[in-house]
């Protein structure tokens, strides 16, 4: 099988050049694309639409892939306490696995 493409992972609007990448907003999942979209509803948004086709049985099946997004179905209730105001808030989590060959050290975007 192939690498996934930009298409898949980020929506059909998505292209790149040698210095930019753009996503459409209308292509991320729930959200409501304004001019003033925080940093983190973007990166909420790109993680749900890449889990979409990121998931653990493509990358299983798929030699090319190597990168999984779990959208853990639960949630965690927590509190956070801020300058000295406790509020009770849901915890949802987002998994992003990246598989390399063994021996690599760290984290590099060039190897997957």
């Amino acid at each position: 099988m192939a690498e996934p493409t930009l298409t898949d992972v980020f929506g059909a609007g998505a292209t790149q050049t040698a210095t930019t990448l753009t996503i459409v907003k209308a292509d991320l999942p729930g959200l409501t694309a304004s001019a003033n979209n925080t940093a983190e509803s973007l990166l909420a948004g790109i993680a749900k639409k890449a889990a979409v086709t990121l998931t653990e049985d493509n990358r299983d099946n798929n030699a090319d892939q190597s990168i999984a997004i779990n959208l853990e179905e639960g949630l965690t209730v927590t509190n956070r306490t801020i300058n000295g105001v406790s509020t009770r808030y849901e915890r949802r989590t987002i998994a992003i696995e990246l598989d390399k060959v063994y021996g690599s050290t760290g984290i590099d975007p060039d190897d997957y």
